[in-house]
């Protein structure tokens, strides 16, 4: 057995406080928030029951950890009501509004220029 293997399994949960598998090697009938919204499901207030984990080079303190959910326990995706498709509508449309010139631009505004392409580079525009 690995080291790396060693240190994320533990299906008793002693050492996390939570069972946990290496990465892909969670048993049946279990699925993270995303397996479960795939599948029109969501956690429905059920806790924690497993965790997967894997080493990463990248963060500092070396590991990637992804929560694991029953699917026997899990509940229907609530559909969304026409007041929120009105909300969620309005919203998008103020995302894609731009501030200074009030067009839609069609596109969500980055946040980085805080306007429209159009206005935050007009001099570029203009000799296309």
């Amino acid at each position: 057995m690995s080291p790396a293997f060693g240190k994320c399994y533990d299906p008793t949960g002693t050492t996390w406080g939570v069972p946990t598998y290496p990465w892909r090697l969670a048993p049946d009938g279990l699925a993270t928030r995303r397996q479960l919204r795939a599948r029109g499901l969501r956690p429905g207030g059920q806790p924690i029951a497993a965790q997967v984990m894997r080493r990463s080079r990248r963060r500092k303190p070396g590991a990637l950890v992804a929560y694991l959910y029953r699917l026997d326990l899990a509940k229907d995706v609530r559909p969304m009501s026409p007041a929120m498709w009105r909300a969620h509508d309005a919203m998008m449309r103020a995302r894609r509004t731009c501030p200074q010139c009030s067009t839609d631009a069609g596109y969500c505004i980055p946040t980085s220029l805080g306007v429209c392409v159009t206005c935050a580079y007009p001099e570029e525009q203009r000799a296309a």
